[in-house]
């Protein structure tokens, strides 16, 4: 197994409408969340479990988001994990791990308000 490799795939429902903003370079950047459930058997009792995930798309895929990506929309994504570190005004540290997103497919059909 290659341990280098940094690679994630999901399937889910999208949490949000992507917010898409420019850097001052004039880099287009999308941010939105993704869930996904997970569930579990126990005996005859099945439970479920929600995860969240933070998804960061860059220029051309933020160009995708932007276009046809809305809040409950089931995509799948590819993408690597990345983790970021800062320090606030008063010092306390703070962390933040999200996805890039390098490809993004739609796994359905977009709702007519949507498509134009």
């Amino acid at each position: 197994m290659d341990m280098k490799r940094n690679s994630v795939q999901l399937i889910g429902n999208l949490g949000m409408n992507p917010e898409v903003k420019s850097t001052t370079t004039g880099k287009k950047v999308a941010r939105f969340t993704l869930s996904n459930v997970a569930y579990k058997t126990k005996g005859n009792e099945k439970t479920s479990t929600v995860n969240w995930f933070n998804l960061v798309a860059w220029e051309t895929q933020a160009d995708i988001a932007e276009q046809y990506l809305y809040k409950g929309r089931k995509v799948g994504i590819n993408g690597r994990l990345v983790t970021r570190t800062w320090e606030d005004k008063t010092g306390k540290q703070h962390s933040l791990t999200e996805i890039i997103v390098s490809d993004i497919v739609m796994m359905d059909e977009p709702k007519i308000s949507q498509a134009a």
